[in-house]
C-alpha cells in the first residue's frame, strides 16, 4: 500500500494528522484468527471483519471515514472441461487483480488519498469482491501501522543474555514471481496438475499474497473436483 504522490501538507492538516495518530495509539494489534489453506501449507491470517471491527469505532470516535474513489481492475477467465461419471462438465476460474484508491477524510474536511492492491480467485462472480476486500484490508492496516499476530518484544530481555548467533552463508535468493507466473500457476491448478504450489515455492520467493492466491485456487479446485 502506498500513499498518493501528491500528499497534503500535514502542517496545514493538523486535525487529520492528530486523528490518524490517535487511531494508531488505540488500535495497536489485531490477532490472526483466520486459517488460510490446509495441511503443511496452512498459515494464519487476519480476517477482513476483524480489521473493520477493530478500526471502525476508533475511526468514528476520531472523526475519520474512508471512501472508495477509484478502481482499476483486470480480469482473466480460464475455462476447461472435466469428466465425472461419464459426464463432461464445464468449469471456470475467474482471476481479478485490482488497484484501488480511497479518500481518508476527517470531519473538518481535511483529507488524504491512499491506495491499495489486491487479487481474488473464484469460480463464479466473487473474485472482484475478494480482490477489493483484500485491497481495503491492507490499505487500512498499513495506513494505521497496525501489527498483526503476536508481537515479539525483544526489549524484555537483555541482549547480553543470549549468545550472538553465527552468520550463516547467504543462500542464493530466488526470483520474485510475476503476476503472469502466478496466473499460469492458477491455470495449472485448475486443470488438475499436481504439486503446483510446491513447485512454485521451490522456484520463486512467494509473497504471502501470492501464496494466498495459489491456496485459494487449490481449495476451489478441490471443492469442484468432488462436486
Amino acid at each position: 500500500m502506498e500513499t498518493n504522490n501528491t500528499l497534503p501538507n500535514m502542517t496545514t492538516s493538523p486535525n487529520l494528522a492528530k486523528a490518524i495518530i490517535n487511531v494508531m495509539k488505540e488500535v495497536r494489534n489485531i490477532e490472526k484468527g483466520l486459517t488460510v489453506g490446509t495441511g503443511s501449507s496452512a498459515y494464519k491470517g487476519v480476517a477482513d471483519k476483524d480489521v473493520k471491527y477493530a478500526l471502525s469505532e476508533s475511526m468514528a470516535k476520531n472523526g475519520l471515514c474512508i471512501l472508495p474513489i477509484g478502481i482499476n481492475a483486470v480480469e482473466s477467465i480460464t475455462r476447461w472441461e472435466v469428466e465425472y461419471n461419464g459426464q463432461k462438465q464445464q468449469k471456470q476460474s475467474v482471476f481479478t487483480k485490482v488497484d484501488t484508491k480511497y479518500l481518508l477524510l476527517h470531519e473538518t474536511g481535511e483529507s488524504i488519498e491512499i491506495v491499495g492492491h489486491g487479487h481474488g480467485v473464484d469460480s463464479q462472480d466473487k473474485s472482484a469482491g475478494k480482490a477489493t476486500t483484500y485491497a481495503l484490508k491492507y490499505a487500512l492496516l498499513y495506513t494505521f501501522m497496525i501489527a498483526t499476530g503476536n508481537i515479539d518484544d525483544a526489549d524484555k530481555e537483555a541482549s547480553e543474555v543470549h549468545e550472538v548467533p553465527k552468520v550463516a552463508p547467504k543462500a542464493k535468493s530466488k526470483p520474485t514471481a510475476t503476476d503472469k507466473a502466478i496466473s499460469k500457476a492458477c491455470d495449472k491448478i485448475m486443470t488438475g496438475e499436481e504439486n503446483v504450489i510446491e513447485k512454485m515455492k521451490a522456484a520463486f520467493d512467494l509473497t504471502t499474497e501470492q501464496l494466498s492466491i495459489l491456496e485459494s485456487t487449490q481449495l476451489q479446485f478441490n471443492k469442484e473436483a468432488v462436486s
